[in-house]
């Protein structure tokens, strides 16, 4: 490991000697895995340095604490000093389909319910479009950030926030939930990290196979939250009881109230 002071946030460099056999990526997800004892956000700081050609693929960024997490819709992302994963990566998706970007998607959220799934042995689930929760509760959210150019998809930012020990949540709308309160066991968030880094590995390996897409949105569905049950959602200004079908390889979800609706994300709202 070294460590070194830059632009005021103090890096340690992990090399991990995880192999990806057979794959078309040349480098490891979480190979380097830089440790930041504070940044604005991980997401940022991440694209930062891919735009300054300081990293490439497989680069992860690990932070104990974030000043301006960001999570989806804009919506900030708290997280106490130290006592969770915050955790972005750089992946390089040139080689992939345009269309496939909701699998992507998938691969990241499938992953943190593959870590997740080793500590916590049953209610846990994927809930659309990419939020890991247990029971009614969350206790992880993805956040990832496309590079397209010249109608290439060159680059994503991959960012993922799993609640691992913090106990008290304010200023949360959905009810929050830690591994800790989850388990009675207190956790290492960087070495989880390090493990979230070989299920991301393995996810984005099946991504690039011929069959991987649609795999992975099938094993998406298979732990989709509230799938086959009746949920409320609001719609503009309109509430009503929609049964959970599935989410299709576009992202939108469907879900049937006497015929079947498809929704696209941020136009829908859960009544929990």
């Amino acid at each position: 490991m070294i460590g070194l002071l830059m632009n005021n946030f103090h890096v340690n460099f992990v090399k991990n000697s995880n192999s990806l056999a057979g794959s078309a990526v040349k480098t490891v997800i979480g190979t380097p895995f830089t440790h930041l004892n504070r940044v604005n956000s991980t997401n940022i700081y991440a694209m930062e340095q891919l735009q300054a050609k300081m990293a490439e693929h497989g680069a992860a960024f690990f932070a104990d604490l974030q000043t301006a997490g960001k999570g989806q819709m804009g919506k900030k992302w708290e997280s106490e000093l130290g006592q969770n994963l915050l955790l972005s990566v750089i992946l390089n998706v040139s080689t992939l389909n345009i269309g496939h970007q909701f699998a992507l998607s998938a691969a990241i959220a499938l992953a943190s319910w593959d870590l997740l799934s080793q500590y916590i042995p049953s209610e846990l689930t994927i809930k659309w479009p990419n939020d890991i929760y247990w029971g009614d509760r969350k206790a992880g959210g993805i956040l990832i950030e496309n590079q397209i150019s010249g109608g290439i998809w060159t680059y994503a930012i991959a960012g993922i926030g799993i609640n691992i020990n913090q106990t008290e949540f304010e200023g949360v709308k959905q009810k929050a939930v830690s591994l800790k309160q989850i388990t009675g066991k207190t956790y290492q968030p960087v070495e989880l990290a390090k493990e979230l880094c070989i299920h991301l590995n393995k996810r984005y390996h099946q991504l690039t196979q011929p069959t991987g897409p649609q795999k992975l949105i099938d094993q998406y569905n298979a732990v989709l939250y509230k799938r086959a049950h009746l949920v409320k959602l609001k719609i503009g200004s309109i509430t009503a009881k929609y049964c959970i079908n599935a989410v299709n390889s576009n992202g939108d979800l469907l879900a049937t109230a006497g015929i079947q609706h498809q929704f696209t994300h941020g136009k829908v709202e859960w009544i929990i």
